[in-house]
């Protein structure tokens, strides 16, 4: 693992990086907060250890900072700020894991280890886009080359689920199963009325057509056709 460890005792700083390197990590040190944040932001690490009392910008600030930034790395306090409110400051500010001083190496690689498996944190998609049509899913609108489309609550699932599914065939049970929640075939031409009717908003105004019926097997949204 690649690790940073902002801390501005040497003693400390130097101990825990002998140690880490023994294990077959490589260890930057930043002995300033200032300088801890810019690295933090600035380069890819798999964990960073950060103490509470540091000169230039103290850990809070740090690692509300990384994750206003939006840096995900697992983030570890290793300080001798040990009180209840301490711990649960931490935490609450971003920080994922809290180890007091003075502390056992082999606990601190332990906790470094079951930092290190943690699944990564999935981001929210927030939008899609296929081409030049694009869908913003909070505000729940859509665009395309820059002119918003207005559509009705069916139309916009069906077309996220379209757009979800870019370049893939979806069949005709498949959409009334993920857009009706109809488990069964209500024999109706529902599917083929809102396909039509997506058809002439996203398509007919423009050159290029996106939604492809393909015949025998479903329908397909793709860039590309």
């Amino acid at each position: 693992m690649k690790i940073l460890y902002i801390e501005d005792d040497k003693n400390t700083s130097d101990y825990v990086k002998e140690g880490l390197e023994r294990e077959g990590h490589k260890v930057d040190l930043a002995p300033d907060g200032r300088d801890g944040l810019w690295q933090g932001i600035s380069l890819p690490y798999d964990i960073i250890i950060i103490d509470r009392r540091l000169p230039g910008l103290d850990g809070l600030s740090i690692v509300k900072s990384l994750r206003a930034a939006n840096i995900e790395v697992p983030l570890l306090f290793l300080t001798t700020m040990d009180g209840i409110d301490d711990r649960v400051e931490g935490l609450e500010a971003g920080a994922d894991d809290y180890l007091v001083k003075p502390f056992a190496f082999s606990e601190l690689l332990a906790r470094l280890n079951a930092l290190a498996r943690r699944p990564p944190v999935q981001k929210e998609q927030t939008s899609l886009k296929v081409g030049g049509l694009e869908m913003n899913l909070l505000q729940r609108t859509v665009y395309r080359d820059g002119q918003k489309i207005n559509l009705l609550p069916r139309e916009y699932s069906l077309l996220e689920y379209l757009m979800r599914n870019s370049g893939r065939v979806v069949t005709r049970n498949m959409l009334l199963e993920q857009v009706w929640d109809f488990h069964f075939d209500p024999k109706t031409n529902v599917v083929e009325t809102h396909i039509s009717r997506l058809r002439s908003k996203i398509d007919k105004p423009f050159d290029a057509q996106l939604l492809q019926t393909i015949r025998g097997a479903g329908y397909m949204i793709n860039a590309a056709s």
